[in-house]
Formats: structure tokens, C-alpha cells, sequence
């Protein structure tokens, strides 16, 4: 999930929720493998990923989790393709791959997984991405943004995975939530 060190989203001592849609392999590892290089710390302990929304759990868990089914349950597989690279600087220290394909899809998601207690916790306008460099210093995101330019990859996104974030900003798997699906899904699978 996002970095807990410099997080402008995440606190230390909340409990979040994170619906993301984890890259798939061999794409995960290839870009894990790219950000590692950039010696990013959380790249070993953070799969690739694009997130539809951080949202404080507030001892609310179960209830947040039926609601992204009840979001998800309405919605059909689509093709989603990352490309060319994009930084958040000066604001955030953040280079990343922009979502090109499915990019209008993610913005739905996030609209939709809205309610039910479920309210962003970014201070930012949601914009779909892949992180490759967080927090490091401007010759380091120069560079993440330069060799990844010209990447591109594609896949079919059919679920989302729902993390918690603990109060020290350990994220964990706690559901798989497949689109077009009522009830409960994969707990807990990786």
C-alpha cells in the first residue's frame, strides 16, 4: 500500500482501510525489482499497485468490506494499461507510471467506493498511478522518471484487494473482492 514513512494520506496511530488493484505478475515483481533499484525502503514490503481509496477504518471493518462488494458486485473486468512516467513534485516526492488504459474506470471506482463511511483520506485529487520513487532525493527521481519513460504494461483488472493499515503503518491483506460478486470473497489471500 502507500508509503507510511512521508505519507501526507496516512497517520501514525490511525487504522485504515486500502482498496487497491495489485499489479499482476511478472509485471508486480519487474516494477517491485524497478523501485528497489531506486533503493526505495518500502519497495520490498509494498507490492505494485493502484490505489482506488484510503479510507480510516474507525473500528469499522466489516461494514466498509460489504460495502466494496456492494461497489464491486456491479461492476464487469476491464483492460487497464500503464504508461510514461509523471512526478507529483513539487508537492509530493513522488515519480510514477500514469494509467493510461482504464483510467476512466479507476476514477469511477473511486467515486463509487465513496460512502459508507468510506471517505478519502488524501488531501490530494485522486489520480490513478503506479508509484516507482517515494521520497527520495530529486537526482534519484530524475532518474526512476527517465528509465521508465517509456514503459508499458497491460492486464485485466477483475478484483481488488482490501487492506488494513494498522496505527504503525503495516499494511495487510485482509480480503480479495472479485467484480460481479455478492458475497464474501477470499479472505486474507496475497
Amino acid at each position: 500500500m502507500s508509503e507510511q514513512q512521508t505519507s501526507p494520506t496516512v497517520r501514525p496511530g490511525h487504522i485504515y482501510a486500502g482498496v487497491v488493484i495489485r499489479l499482476p505478475e511478472p509485471t508486480g515483481q519487474e516494477l517491485q525489482d524497478w523501485r528497489a533499484s531506486f533503493e526505495d525502503s518500502p519497495a520490498a514490503d509494498v507490492s505494485p499497485h493502484i490505489t482506488l481509496m484510503i479510507s480510516e477504518s474507525r473500528g469499522e471493518w466489516d461494514r466498509l468490506v460489504e460495502h466494496v462488494r456492494r461497489v464491486l458486485a456491479g461492476w464487469e473486468p476491464f483492460h487497464l494499461e500503464i504508461h510514461g512516467t509523471g512526478t507529483f513534485r513539487p508537492v509530493t516526492p513522488v515519480v510514477y507510471l500514469d494509467v493510461e488504459r482504464g483510467r476512466e474506470q479507476c476514477l469511477a471506482l473511486h467515486r463509487a467506493l465513496h460512502g459508507s463511511g468510506m471517505d478519502s483520506a488524501s488531501p490530494f485529487e485522486y489520480h490513478p498511478h503506479v508509484t516507482l520513487a517515494h521520497g527520495l532525493d530529486d537526482e534519484t527521481l530524475d532518474r526512476a522518471q527517465e528509465m521508465l519513460r517509456t514503459y508499458r504494461a497491460g492486464f485485466l483488472v477483475d478484483r481488488v484487494h482490501v487492506y488494513e493499515g494498522d496505527e504503525h503503518g503495516v499494511w495487510h491483506v485482509r480480503e480479495t473482492v472479485r467484480f460481479g460478486q455478492r458475497g464474501a470473497d477470499e479472505r486474507g489471500s496475497h
